[in-house]
């Protein structure tokens, strides 16, 4: 979960996460480019998977932002405060510990000071924009105009990522330090040597055909050697996957196949398949593929014998939005933040379909969750956009201008931050703490002389960004 903490320490990096939402139930689509997305459950496994390791590295995990990028490249990279994960790796990692395994390896190169590839990220300016919202969002990005500007803007960072690439003699350091990390974690490094071990072919294929990250990755059958022989001879070689861990790494995986690939989905989880996670991913897989009746189904027995799981509920109040029953979405979504109250996606999802029906008192309810879900991701460009929406309905036209003002701002448009800001500041009373925090946002997006000037003039140019 993101705590208040690291939403604020964002601003420190070198990277800009922000965020921007698509809506509306739209065709599944897998994704040839990439794309970053926002999943609370995932999220929350790979943190999981990540603390022990970044705990023997010396790394708090509370200050660690999990990144995962939507992509059918095997790809994983770790820089200061952030872990990133393709979900083509994640899919095609067998075990929990094969995709410890590259953790291990990239925060050894982060560790290591391995600074070509932070370098390169620095040159390079990332500005991901960060699409969100929680259940739903991997499969709504496709043909969105929204997702098409954040992913216009990402352009330099996915050009960073692209050009990230280490020596042999880096990568076999990063092998040996990742496998002592492991081992310093109570991990086996057999999954750091099996992943490298299943993707040796790769040698053998021209840089072109490769995937980028054993391009980026060089590897040879020497390297893999060395490696198995280094994690065989550790204490902690033959230890193996928690049952807990095994079934959330499966889950992990039935959710993006759901999302990603649903038509693929329904096949590879057969009917006769009655496990959770073959389930859920056909539940995913059917709301994707545009059959909401059959999808809920699915979940409603899920929930006869999972009734305390925040997701499945999520996912419920989802589906119901997304197919224009509000009225029946709010009951499930309220379960999901009853269940997970520490959880902002969550808070966002059930704020949205609260201002979207036409009940005062729900619009005004609406913003309050909208309101506790930023006080732990304050950047959640998608809760602001939400919030104006609220405050045009309840006819506060300032705070209205103010959450647009925000939403451009944490969406990286200063110039239609600029303005809006500049509306708000002509609607609010000076004495207010929103037309002081609408002249933090002009004087932090590159205002003009005249608007400096007329700051100047009120002796607003001392105020500053919190």
């Amino acid at each position: 979960m993101v705590s208040p903490a690291r939403s604020l320490s964002r601003l420190a990096l070198s990277l800009v996460l922000t965020a921007a939402m698509v809506l509306g139930p739209r065709p599944a689509a897998a994704q040839e480019g990439m794309s970053l997305i926002r999943d609370t459950e995932i999220e929350e496994i790979l943190l999981k998977d990540s603390q022990p390791i970044l705990q023997a590295a010396g790394i708090d995990a509370r200050n660690v932002e999990i990144l995962l990028v939507g992509s059918k490249e095997l790809n994983a990279f770790a820089a200061p405060r952030v872990m990133g994960f393709n979900t083509g790796l994640i899919l095609e990692s067998d075990t929990p510990n094969e995709l410890q395994g590259v953790i291990a390896h990239e925060v050894a190169h982060l560790t290591g000071g391995h600074s070509a590839r932070r370098d390169e990220m620095n040159r390079a300016g990332m500005k991901p924009f960060l699409l969100t919202m929680g259940l739903g969002v991997l499969a709504a990005l496709a043909g969105s105009p929204e997702a098409a500007a954040g992913l216009a803007g990402s352009a330099s960072y996915f050009g960073a990522l692209g050009a990230m690439g280490f020596s042999r003699e880096q990568e076999s350091r990063a092998d040996q330090a990742g496998a002592t990390l492991l081992d310093k974690a109570g991990l086996s490094g057999r999954g750091l040597a099996e992943f490298f071990d299943n993707f040796r072919y790769q040698e053998v294929f021209d840089e072109a055909r490769r995937f980028a990250y054993f391009r980026s990755h060089p590897i040879s059958s020497d390297r893999v050697e060395a490696l198995r022989r280094r994690v065989e001879a550790l204490p902690n070689y033959h230890k193996t996957d928690s049952p807990e861990a095994l079934a959330e790494h499966a889950i992990m995986k039935a959710k993006l196949d759901g999302f990603l690939n649903p038509q693929v989905a329904i096949t590879k989880y057969a009917e006769t398949d009655t496990s959770y996670p073959a389930r859920y991913a056909r539940a995913i897989a059917y709301y994707q593929l545009k059959e909401p009746d059959r999808a809920l189904k699915l979940i409603e027995a899920l929930l006869q014998e999972q009734p305390e799981n925040p997701y499945l509920w999520e996912l419920k109040g989802q589906i119901l939005f997304e197919y224009a029953r509000t009225q029946e979405a709010e009951e499930p979504q309220r379960r999901s933040v009853a269940l997970k109250p520490d959880a902002p996606l969550l808070r966002v999802n059930l704020g949205q379909t609260l201002i979207a029906l036409d009940d005062k008192a729900k619009v005004q309810e609406g913003v309050a969750e909208l309101r506790k879900a930023l006080t732990q991701e304050e950047d959640n460009a998608v809760a602001w956009r939400l919030l104006a929406e609220a405050y045009d309905k309840l006819g506060r036209d300032g705070q209205a201008r103010l959450a647009t003002a925000e939403y451009n701002f944490w969406i990286g448009d200063r110039r239609q931050a600029r303005v809006f800001a500049m509306r708000a500041r002509e609607m609010l009373p000076k004495t207010e703490p929103g037309w002081r925090r609408a002249t933090d946002i002009v004087l932090a997006s590159e205002p003009s002389r005249d608007e400096l000037r007329e700051l100047a003039r009120e002796g607003s140019t001392s105020s500053r960004t919190r």
